[in-house]
Parts: structure tokens; sequence; C-alpha cells
């Protein structure tokens, strides 16, 4: 699968414009969402490769808008990476088993994420 259209999802604007900017300049296409209910529709309009996907958010949370973008049958192929400041091992288990693919501890380190985002697929051109 090749990864180009990689939609962040976070409720603060600081980490919204970081991840985008980090990934913009890296080759991919970014849409953003600012809340676990925005990225549940989002995803079924513009069938991301990838979400980036904060926990703590309010509203629907980062785990509740894993687990309905996994568990729709349009949705469910698209890989979700958690990344989050909830760095317990817990907070990773119970992530992944919503449907999540890969975790990550905030602060992201640039390198880090797309050393991830390559083990899920390819880069764009």
């Amino acid at each position: 699968m090749i990864i180009n259209k990689i939609m962040v999802v976070d409720d603060s604007p600081t980490e919204r414009y970081f991840l985008g900017e980090m990934l913009s300049k890296h080759g991919y296409q970014v849409i953003v969402a600012e809340s676990g209910e925005e990225a549940v529709v989002k995803a079924r309009q513009e069938k991301p490769d990838l979400i980036i996907m904060d926990v703590v958010m309010p509203g629907l949370n980062g785990f509740q808008a894993t687990r309905a973008i996994f568990g729709d049958e349009d949705t469910k192929g698209i890989p979700i990476v958690m990344c989050t400041t909830k760095g317990q091992e817990t907070d990773k288990v119970w992530g992944m088993r919503q449907g999540a693919r890969d975790y990550i501890v905030k602060p992201v380190k640039q390198d880090e994420l797309l050393k991830r985002i390559a083990a899920l697929g390819a880069r764009p051109n």
C-alpha cells in the first residue's frame, strides 16, 4: 500500500500544525480533523491512506474514534497510529485493541514517526 494522504487528528492547533508541516515537507498530502467526531466523518469522505490519532480530546476521544473507524466496513482498512501523551503500557494495549496499528508517545520525534509510517506502507514519489 502506498501512503500518500494522511489525516492528522488532534484537538490542539499546535500539534496539528507541527505534524502537518512535518509530513507535508516529506511529500505527504495532509488533511486534518479537530475532533474524534470529525475524524470519523472525514475518514469516510476522504479515505486517507493513514490516520494519526490523538487520544485525549473532548467528546469522542481517540480510542472511541479509532474503534468507530476500525468497526466501519468502509474505513476498517485504514491504518491508524495513535499519537498521544498517554504513555502507559495499558494505554498502548487498549489502543491496539481498538484497532490501532501502532502507538507513539508524544513528544513525537520526526525520524521515529517517519519510520513508523514507512513500516506501514511505501512513501509517495
